[in-house]
């Protein structure tokens, strides 16, 4: 079994900034370079409880495996260090192995040993031309690289300001779709048991501007849509 996970702050970084000084929210682009459970970097018991409201659904498992497809395939996961969404590969039937994006062991898995490569959040920023390599050597021929990024035009892009995840990337010219790369949105939500709660936890994560949009919703979830990009590496052999 997986054992359950949060996420966690690499050394040396700060927690969250929530505002600029004129109370607009400051952009937040913190992604564990240990763990890429979640979008942001939070203290571990806000961690927690958004990691219990992110996509209950389960939208994101099921477009992986549609897009992979994952079942019954040797899958590489990019910084997951065996938390939630190792789990939720292995609950798909895929056999999952980790590997880390940086450091001295980045991308240490045998060449052609993978059917599907995934990565959330944490890797494949911009592209990230070197790390895309490192798939290709990882993936046999026929071989699919799966990466999730934000894609913004929702509630959590209010909250975390003007990200290049949520314009330039998704554009034609921009480092995926330009490098061959196809994309599917994925309309995912972060649902909360009770309106309180929601309230508590963006008070708490984004301060002013997470309990301005608290206090808009009509329901106590929050909208987020997430960006799959997709690629195919060679022809699958007969």
């Amino acid at each position: 079994m997986w054992p359950g996970s949060s996420s966690r702050r690499a050394p040396g970084r700060s927690a969250v900034s929530r505002t600029e000084a004129d109370g607009r929210p400051r952009p937040i682009s913190l992604y564990s370079a240990l763990v890429a459970d979640l979008p942001i970097d939070l203290e571990p018991g806000l961690a927690e409880r958004l990691s219990r409201a992110l996509d209950v659904e389960g939208k994101v498992p099921r477009a992986l495996d549609s897009l992979g497809p994952v079942k019954d395939r040797d899958v590489v996961l990019v910084d997951g260090a065996g938390g939630i969404r190792a789990r939720q590969l292995t609950d798909l039937g895929a056999r999952v192995t980790l590997v880390e994006s940086n450091g001295p062991a980045r991308f240490d898995a045998p060449h052609g040993s993978a059917d599907v490569v995934v990565a959330y959040w944490s890797a494949f920023r911009e592209g990230a031309l070197d790390q895309i390599g490192q798939a290709r050597r990882l993936l046999r021929p026929g071989g699919r690289l799966l990466v999730v990024h934000d894609y913004g035009r929702d509630d959590v892009a209010v909250l975390r300001g003007d990200l290049p995840e949520h314009t330039t990337w998704s554009r034609r010219d921009g480092p995926f779709l330009s490098q061959g790369f196809k994309v599917r949105v994925v309309h995912c939500w972060w649902t909360f048991e009770t309106h309180e709660a929601a309230r508590e936890f963006l008070a708490a994560a984004f301060g002013q501007a997470g309990d301005d949009l608290a206090g808009r919703l009509t329901r106590p979830r929050v909208s987020y849509n997430l960006a799959i990009y997709h690629r195919t590496f060679g022809e699958a052999k007969a």
